[in-house]
Order: C-alpha cells, then structure tokens, then sequence
C-alpha cells in the first residue's frame, strides 16, 4: 500500500515524504512524537476551547516546524511516521496557508 505525507507551506513550496521504505510507528508513539513536538515548537492549539485534535496537533506542528525542519531529511521522516501512525491514515496531506489535512 502506497504511503506518503507532503507538507504545503506555499504555492511553489511543498515537502514530501515516501513512507515505502520506512519502518512503522505505532499509534501511541506517533501521539507522543507529535504531543512532544507540539511542546517543542510551542505551538498554540487551534480552537478557543484548547481542545486539540490530532489532525489540528499536525497541522500545527507543521506550521511551526517551518522550511527550517521540514527540509532536514530526519526530521520530515519522523513527522511523516508519527502523522501516519497518529492519524492511522497511509496518505496524509497537510496544506498549511489553507489549515486543513485531508487523507
């Protein structure tokens, strides 16, 4: 099954990551991959209530991470495993000026 999380973070900037040859995250360690980069970042949630959404937690962790670590080859690899494995979706795409992921 073809697997694959791209990131846009603007019209003629986009990042992609082929999950073929990657080894599989577990559900939980993609949740705490992505809670432990959330705190990293400080990213801020999405919704006045401060409840945050798996879908909200990359969205926003994405945007945060920036051309700077979605550039670094390790980096993009692990938040293509824990979005994969949190989600528990094989395509992921996250369009950050348009805030929303779609599978």
């Amino acid at each position: 099954m073809h697997s694959e999380v791209s990131v846009r973070l603007a019209a003629s900037q986009e990042f992609r990551f082929d999950l073929k040859d990657a080894e599989p995250m577990g559900h939980e360690a993609g949740r705490r991959w992505l809670d432990e980069q959330f705190t990293a970042l400080d990213c801020e949630p999405l919704r006045a209530s401060g409840k945050v959404l798996l879908a909200d937690k990359v969205l926003t962790v994405a945007r945060a991470a920036g051309e700077r670590l979605l550039a670094d080859p390790a980096w993009l690899k692990d938040f293509a495993r824990a979005s994969t494995a949190a989600l528990a979706k094989p395509v992921v795409r996250v369009d950050v000026p348009a805030m929303a992921v779609t599978f």
